[in-house]
């Protein structure tokens, strides 16, 4: 039997990755550099989003099993990628 979370993970990178190749075709059947920029900056968002989402249903998953120190050292190091990943 497959854990739930591990499903909901799963589920949530074949939705992802499903957006992605849809965005693709769209670019493709626009064939315009102005508005596959559009379609691209729109996947801007899903990426992190379902980085924040899958590693939430994760750590919801082993909670049980981890001190809440280690819970804080994970979110801080989630908070460093993040800070890395939008500073300008």
């Amino acid at each position: 039997m497959i854990d739930k979370f591990v499903l909901g993970m799963a589920t949530l990178r074949i939705l992802s990755g499903s957006l992605e190749v849809l965005a693709a075709l769209i670019m493709l059947r626009l064939n315009q550099v102005e508005k596959a920029l559009l379609v691209n900056s729109a996947l801007a968002l899903t990426g992190p989003l379902v980085l924040i989402t899958t590693t939430t249903i994760g750590l919801v998953g082993i909670a049980d099993r981890l001190s809440a120190s280690r819970i804080a050292w994970i979110a801080a190091g989630i908070c460093c990628l993040f800070i890395g990943i939008l500073k300008k």
